[in-house]
């Protein structure tokens, strides 16, 4: 459901931006008129088997299978969502996973979870006190280091570890300023600039910062993979898109907006890498906090600026 200043600015968005009516069509037909919140068709990761989940966000099925060389074999799924917040409600809305801990590089779990109402055995907020205030994100390696230390901290317990990487920023490339909307101005980010044929930056460009981003991430994903015990499944929330046809309005789209059930959106990595010992997974009672990782890692209310200041970061508009 859209907010009136929501729906002020999208309005506006479509006077200046003609083919935001063609995308706004399409996310109508794809959520059945908004009755569903998210891809109904795509895969439960909760009830797929593995100890250990690694989500690279915004990760093509096809480069990821062009550049992995991780041991395992890999498969095809299609995921519940085009955008991070349609995977997490499709995935953990209402559910209790107290035999699993999300750690993760991303704020959007934070921003939403009264909506998504989530209860993990325990969330590690990462993005709250090991932000990379350099790139604006944060990095591969503090994932890996934080994916090992809590895998050792709780050995009974199923691991999600939700690095950012290869979605923006560009690591590699830190010229290429996507923007965001998220402060109600009417900046346009850079996929709705290429959109729109308003930005210097070639497509090609953007692909090889895109693909720079997933090189940067894939070692050190490979090292988690290999020092932690279990079953890994390596994987992604959804896709982006470089200006492949969206429907069933046929307009070209680029990034990942939600309700965007494309193969370029929704077909995701399934790399399986088999383990000979599997954890035994218990179920307990949710930790309050999870101060011994990130100190004072409970943002307080007036902090809230903190998590908008990092989606915006991050590229993320509302």
């Amino acid at each position: 459901m859209y907010t009136p200043s929501q729906l002020w600015r999208g309005f506006r968005r479509g006077v200046q931006q003609p083919s935001f009516f063609g995308q706004e069509l399409n996310r109508l037909y794809n959520r059945r008129l908004y009755r569903r919140e998210y891809n109904t068709d795509g895969v439960d990761v909760m009830t797929e088997d593995w100890d250990n989940l690694i989500i690279l966000d915004a990760c093509r099925y096809d480069l990821f299978s062009a550049q992995q060389e991780c041991s395992g074999t890999l498969e095809r799924r299609e995921s519940r969502g085009s955008h991070t917040v349609e995977f997490l409600m499709g995935n953990f809305s209402g559910r209790t996973m107290t035999d699993t801990v999300y750690v993760t590089a991303s704020p959007q779990l934070h921003r939403w979870n009264d909506r998504i109402d989530a209860t993990f055995h325990d969330v590690i907020n990462v993005w709250k006190h090991d932000w990379d205030d350099t790139h604006r994100t944060v990095l591969p390696r503090t994932m890996t280091d934080y994916g090992r230390r809590v895998a050792a901290q709780y050995p009974n317990k199923r691991l999600i570890v939700h690095y950012m990487q290869p979605h923006y920023p560009f690591i590699e490339s830190p010229e290429i300023n996507v923007g965001n909307r998220l402060d109600g101005t009417d900046k346009t980010d850079i996929w709705g600039q290429l959109r729109n044929g308003d930005t210097n930056v070639s497509p090609s460009e953007i692909w090889e910062a895109y693909r720079d981003n997933l090189d940067r991430v894939l070692p050190a994903v490979q090292e988690l993979v290999t020092t932690v015990s279990g079953r890994s499944v390596i994987t992604s929330d959804h896709g982006n898109m470089f200006g492949e046809r969206s429907r069933p309005i046929p307009i070209a789209e680029w990034g990942h907006p939600p309700g965007t059930y494309t193969e370029e959106l929704v077909t995701v990595p399934w790399q399986i890498v088999s383990a000979s010992e599997r954890r035994d997974i218990r179920s307990e009672q949710p930790r309050s906090s999870s101060n011994r990782f990130t100190p004072n890692a409970d943002l307080r209310p007036d902090d809230n600026a903190v998590t908008i200041d990092r989606l915006q970061a991050l590229g993320y508009q509302e």
